[in-house]
């Protein structure tokens, strides 16, 4: 089934290229959520964006642990678009797909190696919506192009252009792979941090 890209949303810490993205989007009609500082950089490019929490009808929480945990976050990327239940589902609670998910995740390798790291620093940049999101659009990359690196961007947005704006089978799969291999090894280390403290 022939995905159009409508919809994208944009959760990044590392935001380079992110003006490009964003601007490129933006100008194939593409309609743009996003979260915290990230929709004030996108919005600092001039494009407009709308706040994730405008979508899920709630707030932040918890010093940001919980914004994007959400049914209209994770209904919108799980559903099956060659599925009429599903699709009917998404009708039913008024939810819009999301066919682009660009999240790279908190820095948990480079903040444990810094000098002085304290654990609760350590578990404080253990990523947890970044990685549920990147790995829910990777499970239904069929339809959904799933940018996990800045490096992605220039191909995404070339691939865009030259196919109107549809998704390209091949190179979603590709980047799907690259999403469980990236979430693997941030698990790996995680979990060598922390048997590294058990064994202290």
């Amino acid at each position: 089934m022939s995905v159009k890209a409508r919809r994208a949303l944009v959760s990044v810490y590392d935001k380079s290229g992110i003006e490009d993205l964003v601007q490129a989007l933006h100008a194939m009609d593409i309609e743009i959520i996003s979260t915290g500082g990230t929709a004030r950089a996108i919005r600092t490019a001039g494009v407009p964006c709308k706040d994730l929490s405008d979508i899920t009808g709630f707030p932040e929480m918890l010093d940001g642990r919980v914004k994007t945990l959400h049914p209209r976050v994770h209904g919108a990327l799980l559903a099956r678009r060659e599925d009429p239940e599903h699709m009917n589902t998404l009708d039913e609670h008024q939810i819009q797909p999301i066919d682009i998910v660009c999240v790279n995740l908190y820095p948990f390798e480079q903040t444990v190696a810094a000098p002085g790291c304290t654990f609760a620093e350590a578990i404080e940049n253990i990523d947890i919506g970044g990685p549920t999101m990147l790995r829910s659009a990777a499970k239904n990359h069929a339809s959904i192009y799933v940018l996990s690196s800045p490096a992605q961007y220039p191909e995404a947005i070339k691939l865009l252009r030259t196919k109107n704006g549809f998704i390209d089978p091949a190179f979603a799969r590709t980047l799907a792979r690259e999403v469980y291999r990236l979430t693997s090894q941030y698990d790996d280390a995680i979990t060598a941090y922390l048997g590294c403290q058990i064994k202290n």
